[in-house]
């Protein structure tokens, strides 16, 4: 295991363009809420990750999307805004370090790079290349752009650890476990502590850019995340699942036959839950380190993709809330359902299900991004409707909503609480329980065919639009299945297709 240390010169402030048009819409609606905090235990701290709301897209292991610090409260909020790339540059799961600085993975149609950034300017201080992904090979060589866009391997899922170190699966099929540090100079510069190779698991026939058309099979790995042994386990797009054990570099891996896994997945102290396009799974390992299921559930997969969803399956990444329940949806025909199950390991099957609640419209319901949980509530968007950026131009937008249902005190059943009308098309919602409000990121329909994006905050007891920010105009805010991502600063930050943006209360640039 060798070590490589990586460097970048910082760069200078580089805003997105906004498209025109953006001085005929609204720039700030509603009114500045007022902090009230949520109350309810936060997930527990998980001993290989960093703290809470700082370790990954879904904010901990247990995948609640919840921060335990504010977020902008709407008192004259400021954007400000980095392009990371000439073409493209998004920047999808975003974590902090210990000092507050902003580490990310930003895809582009260069290839992926893992970033460190300043909090305030979005300045790079550091950037180390992970490669190009097969699939964007394969959309340029076939010119069939939705490669891209429904592809969630390369580092886009990635955590960070207990000692602040990036851990991902790379375009190449390694686990790379990556530390950054500042050298004598003040500049910063990152560092490969650990590099796994799991070829020689998993099929490896990708495309290149001097091979963009292999005849055979290439699995490329999705998500990695910890169990509370600290053993990293990943997942495959075709249904593989592994763990390394950090100490001894053992690999082991199964595979779910005819399954796929297009979604992240959380860890509990009881165990690892994955969601594939059939059925959500409780793993745990065996003693030599493979993946051994304590129970699996089928859901009602639908009879095919919905507009809005990457897969004919679950969108969500599962929720782990508290001890005794774990969340998905699944993908009905007619309307999607907020699945909540029992995981005890000795729940009987026909038991395990708690409630199956349906949400919104019929004919017009999925998502793509995963709920938020606290306490005993859940909340869902909809993304029906959203297949790519060039879904929402020219002023359109998707049917929305966004629902919050509550499992009942005494566990007998779910109910809905509110419903808004609200339309997130492709963003991770995000709560913050320590203000009690609910972030999103909506584009409303506009007659003059103006593109605005807004972050816009609803309030979780009530789900009432408490305000709304123009963030930017044109694709390059779309935030294409990016999450809003609450800083301990009390930033929130959104990944766009032109980068990132960043919206902090009192901050009067634009």
């Amino acid at each position: 295991m060798g070590s490589v240390a990586l460097t970048a010169v910082p760069s200078s402030a580089d805003p997105i363009p906004r498209a025109p048009g953006h001085r005929l819409v609204d720039d700030y609606t509603g009114s500045p809420a007022t902090a009230r905090p949520v109350p309810g235990d936060a997930p527990e701290q998980h001993p290989y990750l960093a703290s809470n709301g700082r370790s990954g897209m879904h904010a901990d292991g247990a995948g609640s999307g919840t921060y335990p610090y504010s977020g902008p409260l709407g008192r004259n909020p400021g954007v400000t805004s980095e392009k990371m790339a000439a073409l493209g540059g998004e920047c999808v799961t975003v974590t902090f370090d210990s000092g507050g600085r902003l580490l990310t993975v930003c895809g582009s149609i260069k290839g992926f790079e893992l970033k460190l950034l300043d909090p305030r300017t979005l300045d790079t201080l550091a950037a180390y290349d992970l490669g190009q992904r097969p699939s964007t090979v394969e959309a340029i060589s076939r010119l069939d752009w939705t490669r891209i866009f429904k592809d969630t391997s390369g580092g886009a899922y990635f955590y960070l650890d207990h000692e602040d170190r990036v851990v991902l699966g790379d375009p190449r099929q390694h686990i790379l476990r990556i530390a950054h540090e500042r050298k004598p100079d003040g500049t910063w510069r990152f560092r490969v502590e650990d590099d796994w190779d799991l070829t020689d698991r998993l099929p490896h026939d990708c495309a290149g850019l001097g091979r963009p058309s292999p005849k055979g099979e290439c699995d490329p790995v999705t998500s990695v995340m910890p169990d509370w042994d600290g053993r990293i386990w990943w997942v495959t797009r075709q249904g593989r699942i592994g763990t390394v054990d950090p100490d001894t570099d053992n690999v082991r891996s199964i595979r779910l036959k005819g399954e796929e896994i297009q979604n992240s997945f959380s860890v509990a102290e009881d165990g690892v839950s994955i969601v594939s396009d059939h059925a959500l799974y409780h793993f745990r390992a065996g003693e030599d380190g493979t993946p051994e299921a304590l129970w699996r559930q089928t859901y009602d997969r639908g009879t095919g993709t919905k507009p809005g969803s990457l897969s004919q399956g679950s969108g969500t990444t599962p929720d782990l809330l508290g001890e005794d329940h774990v969340a998905i949806t699944d993908n009905a025909d007619d309307r999607m359902h907020v699945l909540v199950y029992r995981r005890g390991a000795d729940v009987p099957d026909a038991e395990r299900l708690l409630c199956k609640v349906p949400v919104f419209g019929s004919g017009e319901s999925t998502t793509d991004n995963s709920l938020i949980s606290h306490g005993n509530s859940l909340i869902v968007e909809n993304n029906y409707g959203y297949e790519n950026p060039m879904s929402l131009t020219f002023g359109r937008s998707v049917v929305g909503g966004v629902t919050r249902i509550d499992i009942r005190a005494d566990g007998s059943g779910c109910d809905t609480v509110w419903e808004s009308k609200e339309r997130s098309p492709s963003t991770v919602p995000k709560l913050s329980t320590a203000n009690g409000l609910v972030y999103l990121y909506t584009k409303e329909p506009e007659r003059l065919g103006v593109d605005a994006w807004y972050l816009t905050a609803l309030d979780f007891r009530t789900g009432r639009t408490r305000w709304k920010k123009l963030t930017g105009t044109g694709a390059l805010y779309d935030s294409n299945w990016a999450p809003v991502t609450i800083g301990p600063d009390g930033t929130a930050y959104v990944g766009v297709l032109g980068g990132l943006v960043a919206v902090r209360d009192g901050d009067a640039s634009s």
